[in-house]
């Protein structure tokens, strides 16, 4: 039976790592059976630190795939969506790979992060690295709860892995990566009425707004309609809050079983309706990268460092 990578529909933890790589050589097969090392490496430390829920995501970018693969794509697997419009933009970022890796130790994270450079070399190059935490109970910087719209329990399979109808990549997730810079003095000068308006739903309670209080341009109805609000998007997210005294943000992570839904949404909030209703968090907040990946089977990945 394939198996997704547990991280793709693990709970959510107290921590997270997320590396960016870029790879700087041509072996190829190293960094197969490299990948497929990593993913041991995940089974060890959730094994020896049981209680730390310790779970990753191995990924590989969309223009990377072809030489790590060759011959094998995935059959949805494009470039991340380039998107711009007037001050609303969603950039394209270098990556070939994104590895994603969680618990609810920051030691642990730390410690896998430190071992899986160190197995990479000297084939790649770290382009980024960023360290989440969950903040207060499951909330983003802004005081709002952002994943309230997630999938639960079994459902996350579905919408977050490829099924059948690519029997090849069954087991894999199409996911989508975007670092947001939020800024925090222009958002905190809103009255808490103004930024519920804008979040789309009450900030204490997390409570959404009845569909007649919800304004098109609040965040919950365009991240999670499509820009005619005829359609529902469903994705699984899985990004956390970064941040120091002075920069803050969020990652945004999303797994999905098709790359549609986060083209759907990305346009939803930057382009909005035909009204011009765009979603009046992007006046707060701004990407600063944006990938697109494809995260393997755990099956795939092992099959394809024998080969």
């Amino acid at each position: 039976m394939t198996q997704a990578q547990k991280g793709i529909c693990a709970e959510p933890n107290l921590h997270a790592l997320y590396l960016i790589l870029n790879v700087i050589d041509d072996d190829d097969q190293a960094m197969r059976s490299k990948l497929a090392y990593i993913l041991e490496l995940f089974t060890h430390y959730d094994e020896e630190h049981y209680e730390a829920m310790v779970s990753g995501i191995l990924a590989v970018g969309a223009h990377y795939w072809h030489e790590l693969y060759p011959g094998l794509i995935p059959l949805e697997l494009a470039p991340f969506p380039d998107m711009h419009c007037e001050d609303r933009n969603a950039p394209v970022s270098p990556g070939d790979l994104f590895i994603q890796i969680r618990a609810d130790r920051m030691d642990i994270c730390h410690a896998i992060g430190i071992e899986i450079c160190q197995i990479l070399q000297p084939h790649v190059d770290l382009l980024e690295e960023v360290r989440g935490f969950r903040y207060l109970d499951g909330r983003d910087l802004t005081g709002f709860i952002q994943a309230t719209h997630n999938p639960k329990g079994m459902h996350k399979f579905a919408v977050a892995v490829v099924g059948d109808d690519d029997p090849d990549f069954a087991g894999g997730s199409y996911l989508h990566v975007q670092k947001y810079q939020f800024n925090m003095p222009k958002w905190q000068m809103l009255h808490e009425s103004s930024q519920e308006d804008v979040m789309g739903c009450a900030k204490n309670s997390n409570t959404p707004f009845e569909p007649s209080q919800l304004a098109d341009y609040a965040h919950a109805k365009r991240s999670n309609f499509s820009a005619d609000n005829q359609e529902k998007i469903t994705l699984l997210r899985q990004g956390m809050p970064f941040g120091d005294m002075t920069v803050q943000g969020t990652m945004f992570v999303s797994c999905a079983s098709s790359p549609q839904p986060f083209k759907k949404m990305l346009r939803s909030m930057i382009f909005g309706t035909e009204q011009g209703m765009y979603d009046r968090l992007l006046d707060y907040m701004s990407a600063e990268s944006g990938g697109a990946f494809f995260a393997p089977s755990v099956n795939f990945i092992k099959q394809q460092a024998k080969s």
